[in-house]
Formats: C-alpha cells, structure tokens, sequence
C-alpha cells in the first residue's frame, strides 16, 4: 500500500523546517528557475502545496499544472495557496494510479522516490517517463547517501518515524540516479544542500 501522509498533514512542514531549517524548501525552489513560461507540468507528491505559491512567484500566469498528492489532508491546505492565474488540476490519488494521454513538458518529484522500495521505484518512474515529452525537463529533489554517518543515521530515524505514523513501505534508499540513467536521462545542473544528504537535479529526456 503506498504511504499517505495524511497523519503528518497539519505539521509537515513545521517538523521538516524543525530538523532542515530551510534546506528542503531551497533545494526545491533552486529547481524552479528552469520552468519554461506556458509549460504543462505534472507535480507528483507535491504535499501541502507551498510550492505553487513559490512558482507563481516567477509565473504568475500562463502554466497547466497537474498536481497529484495521494494525501487529502495534505490536497486539501494545497488548494487554499496562492497559485495566480495558472491553471491547476488537483488530483487527490498515487502517482502510479494516475494516467493522463496528455505529455507534459516538466515533470517535479519533490522528495518522492524515496518514499519507495528499490523493486518498487522502477514501474512507477516508468509510468511517469511515458508522460513526459521528448526533450522535456524532470526536475528531482531528494535525498541522496554520501557515505557519511549522520546521514545513514538521520535517514534511518526519518524512515521510522514516517514508517508508523504514515505507513512508508520502505527502509532503505533506492537507486533513483540509476533510474534516470537507465532511460537516459541527460543531467543539466545539479546543486546539493544541507550537507550533501540533499540533491537537486535538472534532468532532460533525451528521446
């Protein structure tokens, strides 16, 4: 069954500024310089929504935006932002459950990939690449191990935190750079933060 956070809706975003300050949101906004203006983008795991008012900051009009939130506590604080005069169609379901005949030119995943297990990851990227147009941008925000301690132990106490309260099905982090790498993904700009434990990249498909 795919995690739901609808039990951590009302202080996600408290706790995440509580343990990262402002490390998750500036990871996410450094990704949203390379939105083209009139784009069709698909949001998958996008949470409470903040991020529409920081995208509406740099496009006030002019995008179709599909957010898909398996959340409906989290859905629901979503639709009250600030998202202009752009075009948004919520979606209050799992990424892997929602099929559009429609491409999209972005595609942004928003700390979701490690939400699943390494058997896991695979259909769902395969779903969302059949939904992203030729030479078109998927830009990724999550967690990555360096090797460092810290890291391994903060993400462990993350994962069990997250695992009895919302139900995530994994404990350990899969491969997502080997996803992008495996459908051939060219990586355009990548830049990390709070030491490292978080990194941005700006992917493009190239087929």
């Amino acid at each position: 069954m795919p995690s739901n956070y609808d039990n951590s809706a009302s202080f996600y975003d408290q706790l995440s500024r509580l343990i990262f300050g402002k490390a998750l949101i500036k990871s996410q906004v450094y990704l949203l310089q390379f939105v083209p203006k009139n784009s069709n983008i698909l949001i998958a795991g996008g949470g409470t929504g903040w991020i529409l008012e920081e995208i509406t900051k740099l496009h006030p009009s002019g995008l179709q935006i599909t957010y898909v939130e398996i959340s409906a506590k989290m859905t629901a604080i979503a639709k009250q932002k600030n998202y202009g005069k752009n075009k948004v169609d919520f979606i209050n379901e799992a990424i892997e459950n929602v099929a559009n005949s429609e491409l999209y030119d972005v595609i942004i995943t928003p700390f979701l990939f490690d939400n699943f297990t390494e058997e896991n990851i695979g259909p769902i990227f395969a779903h969302m690449h059949q939904q992203l147009k030729p030479d078109g941008l998927w830009l990724c925000t999550d967690f990555q191990l360096t090797g460092k301690l810290w890291q391994r132990v903060l993400l462990k106490s993350m994962y069990t935190f997250f695992r009895i309260l919302c139900g995530i099905e994994t404990t350990n982090m899969p491969d997502i750079a080997a996803q992008f790498s495996k459908y051939g993904y060219a990586s355009l700009t990548a830049k990390t933060f709070f030491g490292e434990f978080i990194v941005s990249t700006e992917y493009r498909k190239d087929d």
